[in-house]
């Protein structure tokens, strides 16, 4: 009797789901746990709306020759904060810093998607010894990244007439979903677990209150893009680019710019929308494996 041999399959991560308490903060994760003990560790910052589920197939993935560690925001997932918690991206940024102090990361490498550049910039400018290089997909840093679209919800004030609806608008299911499939070429690769997961989040009490707070401080972003460039330019610090060139708020012109300051950067640019992770994880997830891979030292 003969027998076939088996081909060899990729074995998913293990992967644990805890709870740190920082500064008051209860903050959930999700942490690889890979085969080295020694493996080269990425702080994977996720965007808006979601959390960090949206990384759960990037960890299956990877997550067994990397450390990957993903942390759910004050305002997101299931990260519980208290009702005076005041919602700025600097005090997003706090708990981050705090988080990463909490569980002994003196080196990493971040992913920066979304709001998770704003979040991960700060912590490099306060820690920069720590960052040991950034994949940025989608996680905006220059005004050429920015549509005329995310212009003007930016520029949106509490007093502006029909600002209130605008933000509110932003977080119904169709917004949500949207924000997926906007930009892809074939909605039909895009899972619906992750907006259905983020609307429920989007739905709890008080987390409509800390969007709306968020989305009037994306103004302190913006005018930090300066002092973000200036970082960049001096630290030089390895770094590859994936993005979705057809991201209806973070267009393509945003990923080039980063290479005005980093001509060193190694740039990836693909056919679909914002969160380019949902339809390009089979094209994605190897570069991220070769750059840390080159990288890491």
């Amino acid at each position: 009797m003969t027998s076939a041999i088996a081909p060899r399959i990729a074995v998913p991560a293990r992967t644990v789901h805890r709870f740190v308490e920082v500064d008051g903060v209860e903050v959930f994760y999700r942490e690889s746990l890979p085969e080295r003990a020694d493996a080269p560790v990425v702080l994977l910052l996720h965007g808006f709306p979601s959390a960090s589920h949206q990384f759960r197939r990037l960890i299956d993935a990877l997550g067994s020759r990397y450390r990957l560690i993903a942390p759910d925001y004050p305002g997101f997932g299931r990260t519980r904060a208290e009702g005076g918690f005041a919602y700025s991206f600097d005090r997003l940024a706090d708990v981050v810093e705090g988080f990463t102090e909490r569980l002994g990361l003196t080196r990493f490498a971040m992913y920066l998607f979304d709001f998770g550049a704003p979040v991960g910039f700060r912590l490099a400018l306060r820690r920069p010894e720590r960052i040991a290089g950034l994949i940025v997909q989608n996680g905006n840093a220059y005004a050429e990244g920015l549509s005329d679209a995310a212009r003007d919800f930016i520029a949106l004030t509490p007093d502006a007439p029909g600002a209130e609806q605008a933000l509110l608008d932003l977080l119904t299911p169709d917004a949500t979903r949207a924000q997926y499939e906007g930009g892809t070429a074939d909605p039909e690769l895009i899972a619906p677990e992750g907006w259905l997961l983020d609307q429920h989040f989007l739905d709890l009490p008080g987390r409509r209150q800390a969007q709306r707070a968020l989305a009037y401080d994306y103004k302190s972003n913006v005018a930090a893009y300066p002092t973000w460039q200036a970082w960049l330019r001096e630290r030089q610090p390895p770094t590859l680019i994936t993005w979705g060139g057809r991201d209806p708020f973070f267009p393509e012109p945003g990923a080039r710019a980063y290479l005005r300051d980093l001509p060193e950067a190694e740039l990836h640019l693909f056919e679909t929308g914002h969160f380019a992770l949902e339809d390009h994880l089979p094209q994605i997830a190897p570069l991220i494996a070769d750059f840390l891979d080159r990288t890491w030292v």
